[in-house]
């Protein structure tokens, strides 16, 4: 496969959860490969002058996403708890996505992540649960250290500012060629794109 489509996420994004379900194998039938990229929409939120979500910032919009992702799982067969606290920090998760230079592992580990989350319920800033997602993609335990290490750190804050740099303003953002498509709805779309460039 040499077509390809950038995905973007943030662990802390529920809409990020459905796409990160489903593009492998949509990605597949029509012949494009899949580049994983986690990033934090934190930064790209406060340019724009939010200090949260715009889901807590907005309580209606809020309200609504909530329904809209217990219809949406409910009409894919898949698992949805609401969280406690929303938005949950995503910054380790994002540091080993980041550091698991493998895409099928970093895929397999962010498919992880997302199913402890959104799917169990779960905290994915408690090390015991990240150390499980490592598990379930035949990670070494190892990379919750190097979550820690100064270059993945640094790593971390490119990958934002290259978010920045391709006009990324909230996730899941999908990247064909010089094409940027947002929403989990956009992502046929994106990898229609994929295969014409």
């Amino acid at each position: 496969m040499t077509k390809q489509v950038q995905f973007w996420f943030d662990f802390a994004s529920t809409y990020s959860y459905l796409s990160a379900v489903r593009i492998e194998q949509a990605a597949r039938q029509k012949g494009v490969a899949v580049s994983w990229q986690p990033f934090l929409l934190g930064p790209i939120f406060a340019a724009q002058g939010w200090d949260s979500s715009p889901f807590r910032l907005y309580p209606a919009k809020g309200r609504y996403m909530w329904r809209d992702m217990e219809r949406i799982c409910a009409d894919r067969g898949l698992a949805f708890q609401r969280q406690q606290i929303f938005p949950q920090s995503s910054l380790t998760a994002a540091r080993i996505g980041l550091a698991l230079d493998d895409m099928g592992q970093r895929a397999a580990f962010a498919r992880a992540v997302f199913a402890a989350e959104f799917g169990d319920g779960r905290d994915i800033s408690d090390p015991e649960v990240l150390a499980e997602c490592l598990a379930a993609c035949d990670a070494p335990v190892a990379f919750l250290d190097r979550a820690q290490d100064p270059d993945i750190k640094a790593a971390l804050f490119d990958q934002v500012d290259r978010a920045k740099s391709l006009g990324i303003f909230g996730a899941p953002s999908f990247v064909a060629g010089t094409e940027l498509f947002w929403g989990d709805d956009r992502l046929d779309a994106a990898l229609d794109w994929a295969t014409q460039i």
